[in-house]
């Protein structure tokens, strides 16, 4: 339940009442009345901006009608106090029962608690990593694909039917440069030495595949053109790669539902029925492009080109989507994968890219939105760069690479939770700075150890409890006397935990997953500084000598606590810490 939800729900209830008593004119548009936290807890629980926004068009001082409201809010039960303050806001105070009411519920639904019906009905396509199958991911994509996935799960925590997409970059001639490279490790692998040239791939990931091509296939290749082995080793290479980079996800916790190779468009009459559905729009023509702003390159020549009418859609220039000699560009199977994305059904689709990919937005969402008639958005989200560190030094070398630190390389040094938490303390268009020192750092300025030690706190409640004969199943503690969790610091707590409702929603409708770092850190901070009284106040502690009763009521919030943070932490794709060590 969202308790902000039932509180506006009465906020409009009330409203409707004014409207029947004639202090309110009828067909008021109510879309941007809201209940939200005050900006200071010291103000209230919740506070409303009805009267403010319904002032002119009402007619009516805005002061005026707060008053009205707060008097009709007050004789509801829920309510404690209503207060107006400033020009017109109305700052609301509920009864104790309210919240106290939120533990149970906690208790009673899980980590169904938070849950939402919002995206009911909802097909999405989240497009992540779709890193070029040439090697190991690097750290780059490494926050792409946490960010990526993380996402998804939130989505589908909020109801949406989501589907995880991998992009196989494996129709252009960065394939034909692995093949050529795998090729040198084949030829190593016979012994002979080699040298490779600019643009090829030296890492020494490519050793055991060249290993495994000389296995297969023997000295088949030997001495042999690039016409007879190219097209074999290409598909062999990119083959390998893609099991490299599945296991890398996967060591991250990252499985994909779809892989989509950029391979199966061409060929295959995708392109071609894709452009053909723009140009039954109108919206394919030949033309010249003006020359690009500022000065002229030398090399510059106008000529007529196969364009994308994309300025009709919102980009700035239109496209071209066919070279003149017949080839299509990059853009063109771009967006064939787009087009197949709309024609399979999805409501909205979300693409994921690094930051060097910003001039993609544009024309990306043009295409979608011409192929689509508008029906169908496109949420394109880049990631920024990921500055690493270690001893306070830039960290740059990996093992298996040579040039770039991989995805493996940071997984291994921290593990995957960390990485994942970590990677979502950012938002993801702000630069990020992972030092591998201060993610394992045991204080509260390291959010991943501050989140994980307040579950794990929970637990070691638990587990004493259970020691000293105090039953602790859910279904005893949700009957506990929950009226007793009266104190300021408790009271912080159940208002932090009926907050998690509102901010899943909050984070679907934004495709925002750094909220929910940001939330469990929030959530975290509060039960610390309530464990932390219970220091100086003996009557805060969770296990209350000699009083069982008491005790279950303080433990039904401890473990309220731990059952937000594990669904929390579920969407990020984290698992709770049952102890720290």
């Amino acid at each position: 339940m969202n308790l902000f939800t039932e509180m506006r729900g009465l906020v409009i209830d009330s409203l409707n009442q004014m409207v029947a008593a004639g202090d309110l004119p009828a067909n008021l548009d109510y879309a941007q009345v809201a209940v939200e936290p005050p900006r200071d807890a010291a103000h209230g629980d919740m506070a409303t901006n009805a009267a403010m926004v319904l002032a002119k068009p009402a007619g009516k001082n805005p002061r005026e009608i707060a008053q009205a409201l707060a008097a009709l809010l007050q004789a509801d039960a829920r309510v404690a106090s209503a207060d107006v303050a400033g020009p017109g806001f109305l700052n609301l105070r509920l009864s104790a029962g309210l919240w106290q009411a939120i533990v149970a519920q906690v208790l009673a639904q899980g980590t169904g608690f938070g849950r939402s019906a919002m995206g009911a009905g909802q097909r999405v396509n989240v497009e992540y990593v779709s890193a070029n199958p040439t090697g190991p991911l690097h750290v780059g994509h490494t926050r792409g694909a946490v960010f990526g996935d993380a996402l998804a799960s939130l989505l589908d925590y909020a109801g949406f039917e989501v589907t995880r997409e991998y992009y196989i970059n494996d129709g252009g001639a960065q394939v034909d440069v692995l093949a050529r490279s795998v090729y040198l490790r084949y030829l190593e692998a016979h012994g002979r030495s080699v040298e490779f040239a600019d643009g090829t791939y030296p890492g020494d990931y490519l050793v055991p595949v060249g290993q495994a091509l000389k296995d297969k296939v023997g000295g088949a290749y030997l001495d042999q053109p690039e016409e007879v082995w190219l097209a074999d080793i290409r598909d062999y290479a990119t083959d390998a790669m893609m099991a490299l980079i599945r296991a890398d996800l996967k060591a991250l916790g990252v499985e994909m539902d779809r892989f989509f190779s950029e391979k199966s468009l061409y060929g295959t009459g995708l392109i071609e029925a894709a452009i053909d559905a723009l140009r039954d729009k109108g919206l394919i023509y030949r033309g010249t492009l003006q020359p690009p702003k500022g000065k002229i390159p030398e090399d510059w020549e106008p000529r007529e080109q196969t364009l994308f009418k994309s300025t009709d859609h919102g980009d700035d220039v239109d496209r071209p989507i066919q070279k003149s000699d017949g080839a299509w560009t990059y853009f063109a199977p771009d967006i064939a994968y787009h087009y197949d994305k709309v024609e399979r059904g999805y409501d909205l689709l979300i693409d994921i890219f690094g930051a060097d990919h910003g001039g993609y937005v544009k024309r990306m969402k043009a295409a979608v939105s011409a192929l689509s008639g508008g029906r169908v958005p496109l949420d394109i989200k880049l990631t920024q760069l990921v500055k690493l560190w270690k001893n306070g030094e830039p960290f740059k070398m990996s093992k298996r690479a040579g040039n770039f630190v991989t995805l493996r390389d940071v997984v291994d040094q921290v593990g995957p939770g960390v990485t994942r938490f970590h990677m979502l303390t950012r938002k993801n268009d702000a630069p990020l700075d992972f030092d591998f020192d201060k993610v394992l750092e045991q204080s509260k300025e390291n959010p991943v150890f501050y989140v994980q030690y307040a579950h794990a706190r929970v637990q070691s409640v638990l587990r004493k409890a259970q020691d000293g004969g105090i039953a602790t199943d859910d279904g005893t503690l949700m009957a506990a006397d929950l009226a007793q969790l009266s104190h300021e610091a408790e009271q912080a707590v159940m208002r932090k935990l009926a907050e998690w409702p509102r901010l899943v929603e909050i984070a679907a409708r934004g495709n925002e997953p750094h909220r929910i770092a940001f939330y469990l850190y929030d959530l975290a901070s509060d039960f610390h500084a309530l464990w932390n009284r219970g220091n100086d106040d003996a009557s805060l502690r969770f296990l209350q000598e000699g009083d069982v009763a008491t005790s279950q009521a303080k433990i039904a919030l401890a473990r309220a606590v731990a059952v937000v943070i594990s669904a929390g932490l579920g969407i990020l794709g984290v698992t709770p810490a049952e102890e720290m060590r």
